[in-house]
């Protein structure tokens, strides 16, 4: 993908084809890699110790997935064909495979886990290239909702970090520490301009951990003890590929997982996109399903390197918050920082011994930008009085079964207890509450056509009709017409400009919500994004002839919404027209 340069305006820096200075993306990328690098070591060091397995085998798995998310979080930001999403999207060991990685490792050791690992990461392939097949249910609402509760999820861990310090500690040690890092972190993004907001969280860490080092709470011995350069001497476990009794009675569990690490990633791509633009735009799914085959890719080497799953880190997100700055740039410093890391233990060391109340405040501060992000999806998509009760309720269950106060009993003994995390419980519910959403819509009129001119005509006799069986007056049918039109030019003038007259098929579905109809244009991939081009209208340097600027000029009067999903091979257009608005006299 092509970069531009920038010209130094703070809006233009958040694009990811920015190019940023070295020594800037360096600091960035370092920065990022210090947040995520705590869970990929800390995770499976604590599922593989549950699980009884030897050191050797432990030091193994803490090197495989420290390596499988450097090269996969580079993936993300290189975007190497349809893998990848092309921003700073930060794979990371995911807490929610922790109790079934654990029963894996339990039942047959690495090489179990491995196979396992494996059939998640299949699925995960699967599903990024049918990603437009779940839009009515991994919604914005839903994926925003998923957000929202991923600091609901990991602020407990995050707390419980404040108690890390060594026995016989003066009680002052950790709140002082945290207070510090607390402090100077949001005194400098909160005061501080552009530039020295960029440095705040190493800053912060670094005052915090001096105040912890003057109680003895920084590990100074652990870097003592490590190597400079190396690679474990653990021994590598091959996936158990013989599909026994075991195999089956957990990949239930395990497709289940990948389901909620694809939604989290869909979250994340979403989310990026939304920080890593300088104006507000339409989410291009395509990123989104490069960003699920490339969590695809990271599995598939962390299930043949016999560790636990990765998944999306919402670090990225947050620091292009934070920073300004969404060059994809940073993204590949990030993952080669973790890769050169893994291959590094006295530099893994460093970061290893920060102490764990230092740790806890600064990412309370990232916990909260995350929460942001959510919200601002759900807003950005419109909310009305059922998507509020999809993402309100949802939120409150996940809240709930993660503080444990709705039947907790019941609840850690169903399913092997994954209803226990509330990205989970709430996420299921903003489902099944979307799910329910869509089958009690009225019935669906559907038309498939050839996608050229000649399908003009039919597509105006099917809205007509449309427009008759709702019992609609004559200004809606005319309405509905018009729109229609607009919507069918304006694509078979893209396909034109493209050279792809007539290699289309369309499918037109139609609806009624409340008094409004709706039109869902499905077709094959375009070029350009109408919801955008509308949204362009009118401004300086838009390349639109005058011709295509009436047909969308008069598209953006007819309709109350038009709504433009990118996927690989598939686009879809949805149009929201509203009955016209009548007069003391009675007519529209």
């Amino acid at each position: 993908m092509a970069e531009r340069t920038t010209d130094g305006a703070a809006a233009d820096r958040r694009e990811p084809g920015t190019k940023v200075p070295l020594p800037l993306t360096t600091g960035l990328g370092l920065q990022i890699m210090v947040l995520a690098l705590p869970g990929s070591v800390l995770m499976p060091t604590v599922v593989f110790q549950s699980a009884g397995q030897p050191d050797d085998v432990l030091v193994w798995a803490v090197f495989a997935s420290v390596a499988a998310c450097g090269v996969t979080t580079m993936l993300q930001a290189l975007r190497v064909g349809r893998f990848g999403a092309g921003y700073i999207v930060v794979a990371g060991t995911t807490g929610v495979a922790i109790a079934t990685s654990v029963s894996a490792l339990a039942a047959g050791g690495p090489a179990l886990l491995g196979a396992l690992v494996i059939a998640l990461a299949l699925f995960q392939f699967a599903f990024s290239t049918r990603l437009s097949l779940f839009r009515r249910v991994l919604t914005p609402t839903v994926t925003g909702t998923v957000m929202m509760l991923t600091p609901v999820t990991v602020m407990p861990i995050i707390f419980q970090q404040l108690q890390n310090v060594p026995a016989g500690t003066p009680h002052a040690a950790a709140i002082l520490s945290a207070l510090t890092t607390l402090l100077v972190t949001a005194g400098i993004v909160l005061k501080a301009g552009p530039s020295p907001r960029l440095w705040a969280p190493i800053v912060g860490i670094v005052a915090g951990s001096a105040v912890g080092a003057v109680f003895g709470l920084y590990d100074f011995a652990l870097i003592a003890q490590a190597s400079w350069l190396g690679v474990p001497a653990g021994q590598w476990r091959a996936p158990d590929l013989d599909f026994g009794p075991a195999f089956w009675t957990l990949l239930p569990a395990f497709l289940f997982i990948a389901l909620v690490c694809t939604i989290q990633t869909i979250s994340g791509a979403v989310g990026i996109q939304r920080v890593s633009r300088a104006g507000p735009r339409a989410v291009d799914f395509r990123p989104v399903q490069g960003a699920v085959a490339a969590d695809g890719v990271g599995n598939l080497l962390s299930g043949l390197a016999g560790t636990m799953p990765l998944g999306f880190r919402p670090t990225g997100a947050s620091m292009v918050e934070l920073s300004g700055i969404g060059s994809r740039r940073v993204g590949v410093a990030v993952g080669a920082a973790l890769l050169a890391v893994a291959f590094l233990p006295k530099a893994l060391a460093v970061v290893q011994a920060i102490p764990g109340p230092v740790t806890a405040a600064f990412l309370t501060v990232i916990m909260a930008t995350i929460f942001v992000v959510g919200m601002k999806m759900i807003v950005q998509d419109g909310a009305d009085y059922r998507k509020g009760l999809v993402a309100g309720v949802g939120f409150w269950i996940g809240a709930g079964f993660q503080s444990g106060a709705v039947f907790p009993a019941q609840v850690s003994e169903f399913a092997g207890g994954f209803l226990k995390n509330g990205m989970i419980a709430g996420g299921l519910a903003a489902i099944v509450m979307t799910l329910f959403v869509e089958l009690a819509r009225p019935r669906l009129r559907r038309i498939e056509l050839p996608f050229d001119a000649a399908a003009l005509q039919e597509v105006q006799a099917f809205v007509r009709a449309f427009a008759a069986r709702n019992g609609w007056s004559a200004g809606m049918a005319d309405r509905l017409d018009a729109a229609s039109e607009e919507t069918m030019l304006t694509l078979l003038d893209q396909d034109e400009a493209a050279g792809e007259a007539g290699q289309r098929r369309l499918f037109l579905v139609a609806r009624r919500e409340d008094s409004a109809a709706v039109l869902e244009f499905v077709a094959a991939e375009s070029k350009e994004n109408l919801e955008d081009r509308i949204a362009l209208l009118g401004e300086a340097g838009a390349s639109d002839s005058l011709e295509r600027e009436v047909s969308l000029r008069l598209l953006r009067h007819l309709a109350s919404s038009v709504h433009h999903q990118q996927y690989h091979d598939i686009d879809i257009v949805t149009v929201r027209v509203d009955p016209p608005r009548m007069d003391r006299s009675g007519r529209s």
